[in-house]
């Protein structure tokens, strides 16, 4: 067996505020071991359950948080920021299962520093359905046939992957009170239940199918203001809709979406406010 591991930040246990994600900011360090923590307890319960590789994808920011020197010795780690596919790096049809890691709601959502991608994104549409972070890498997952089988964050996080995907076990590490404000459990009563969601959903493997994006996708991403969208239309095939904030690329497969949708959020990111 072989297990993919993404780990983003945000939903990491006892994080409630942008001053533990930013690498300029007084907790930040603070975040790096406990999120750091957090990988070694899921790996560790893999490799006890009979998983012979775990790799482990730094998923937030310039995604060079994992401190490589303290993670489980027999853990491979892709840490760095330009990644062909970004928050699931190197995951293909031959991992067993997928794991989401310190992840957090979508954009719009009640949650811990909920958002999508970009803070410049209100909503991503895969055809009808609105994705965030969690639901499009999950849509990638399944166009390599690899279920996604734990999904571990805050309560809000964990809501929308039991909305996406059927049978997944989820890990609640803190239950949101604001969109900066949490009650947590100590990081060692969560690793402790982490360590026991991934062995259950290594058990329950089975039963949780991968989540199938639709054949040739539809994306939408709709901007919080034009400027953005204007930015975002830029990249050839896309197309601003009339009268909205909404940039629309019509993809061969969501792979294709996945690496418009990068391109165009970094493209969004060249606003300048005034």
């Amino acid at each position: 067996m072989k297990l993919f591991v993404s780990v983003d930040m945000e939903g990491i246990t006892g994080l409630p505020d942008e001053s533990f994600v930013d690498s300029y900011r007084h907790n930040y360090e603070r975040a790096r071991r406990i999120m750091t923590e957090e990988a070694n307890a899921i790996a560790s319960s893999a490799f006890e359950k009979g998983v012979q590789e775990v790799l482990v994808n730094d998923s937030h920011s310039k995604m060079n948080n994992l401190l490589v020197e303290e993670m489980h010795p027999d853990v491979e780690l892709i840490t760095g920021e330009v990644k062909p596919l970004s928050m699931v790096q190197s995951l293909d049809d031959t991992y067993t299962g997928a794991v989401f890691a310190g992840y957090h709601a979508r954009a719009g959502q009640p949650g811990v520093m909920s958002h999508t991608m970009i803070f410049g994104v209100r909503n991503i549409f895969i055809n009808d359905v609105v994705v965030g972070e969690l639901g499009f890498n999950a849509y990638v997952a399944g166009h390599f046939d690899v279920p996604v089988l734990l999904v571990a964050g805050d309560d809000g996080a964990c809501k929308e992957a039991e909305a996406l995907i059927p049978g997944v076990v989820t890990a609640a590490v803190k239950q949101s009170i604001s969109r900066s404000s949490v009650r947590t459990l100590h990081p060692k009563k969560a690793q402790a239940l982490l360590k026991e969601k991934m062995a259950e959903a290594l058990e329950k493997r089975s039963e949780i199918k991968p989540l199938k994006a639709p054949d040739h996708p539809v994306m939408r991403i709709e901007f919080t203001n034009y400027g953005e969208a204007e930015w975002a239309a830029m990249m050839p095939g896309c197309v601003i809709e009339e009268g909205t904030t909404i940039v629309r690329y019509e993809a061969k497969d969501i792979i294709e979406a996945y690496r418009a949708m990068l391109v165009m959020t970094e493209l969004a990111m060249q606003t300048k406010f005034c």
